[in-house]
């Protein structure tokens, strides 16, 4: 009998609580740890939780090995949540995370998802077990997926997560006829915006968007001006200075240290990332107006028949930001 068989948790409802604890740390390194994923850790003992962790900026150190040394000693015996198995291969950067949990004297390793990377992929949670230690998966694993979503979309796709904002007018506008667009949503919708740049390690527009409005995409939260992510622009012309030019949507796959991008539009740029296919996430900021002959949000996205538009997105969650509606949507997409 394995050391994972033979553990019998008290409180499933205890492990879920715990990793969503670990969910959330992991989040506040969203768009800062690449090429690493922004893992979460929390160490429980006697039902107090001793050490958290959230991979650094940069990719290390890495959530377990903080959360380790927070706890000390009491790591020895106490149960281990972490939104990710832990890593088993050997890094110039640092040591594996499975073997820190070893040495520590852990009784028991949660993990939320499997790893994929190919040097992981379970040997994290066989290390632990040959050592004794009870390791299982499972607990949030919908939301930890989500929190990760970059570093699964490399892996998987061999590119980033892209998200799409769309800000518009309850009849789909984005500006005015005359091209005069701020603003549509209201200051919460616009905080949240930026707060989703905090979250981006790039953010793309298209040449339009940068010839008429000379954005800056920069975050603009107290704080998190830092946090400014590195801007894109699609063009097969020449990029202004403080630009990276990128020809096609798929040339996304060639961005270094780049895990999660944030697409702002204008209406072609959205729309050649949707008619390419590589809209992960779509974020439509709806705003209580009318505008009739503006400017619409989306050009041409290639599709031949009605019945290709449905069964693509599914929502995953809608809320008010003042007197604006969010709804976010992520693509439909085999899990295979």
């Amino acid at each position: 009998m394995s050391a994972a068989e033979e553990f019998r948790p008290s409180s499933i409802g205890d492990d879920a609580r715990y990793m969503a604890a670990a969910v959330a740390l992991g989040g506040r390194g969203r768009g800062r740890t690449a090429p690493n994923p922004n893992v979460g850790c929390v160490i429980v003992s006697d039902g107090a939780i001793v050490g958290r962790g959230w991979c650094q900026p940069g990719g290390r150190p890495h959530a377990e090995a903080i959360a380790l040394a927070e706890a000390g000693d009491k790591a020895r015996g106490a149960t281990v949540y972490t939104t990710l198995e832990p890593c088993a291969h050997d890094s110039p950067r640092g040591p594996h995370c499975s073997g820190l949990l070893v040495a520590a004297g852990v009784a028991r390793v949660v993990s939320a998802l499997r790893d994929p990377d190919p040097r992981t992929d379970g040997k994290g949670h066989h290390r632990l077990e040959a050592a004794g230690i009870a390791t299982s998966f499972g607990p949030d694993a919908a939301e930890a997926r989500r929190s990760i979503e970059g570093f699964l979309a490399r892996l998987r796709f061999g590119r980033p997560h892209v998200t799409l904002k769309l800000a518009t007018s309850l009849d789909g506008c984005i500006a005015m006829a005359s091209g005069e667009s701020r603003w549509i949503t209201g200051a919460a919708a616009r905080a949240h915006g930026h707060m989703e740049r905090a979250r981006a390690e790039a953010i793309l527009v298209g040449r339009g968007t940068v010839d008429a409005d000379a954005p800056k995409l920069d975050v603009r939260l107290p704080g998190l001006e830092a946090r400014s992510p590195r801007r894109l622009i699609l063009t097969r012309g020449v990029a202004p200075e403080g630009w990276t030019a990128l020809a096609a949507p798929a040339a996304i796959g060639t961005l270094d240290a780049v895990d999660h991008l944030l697409v702002e539009g204008g209406a072609g740029a959205a729309a050649a990332f949707l008619a390419a296919d590589l809209v992960d996430r779509l974020l439509l900021y709806r705003a209580p107006i009318l505008i009739g002959a503006g400017r619409h949000a989306l050009g041409d996205i290639g599709l031949a028949a009605l019945a290709d538009a449905h069964g693509r997105w599914r929502l995953a969650d809608t809320r008010m930001l003042g007197s604006d509606r969010l709804e976010v949507y992520e693509r439909a997409r085999s899990e295979a």
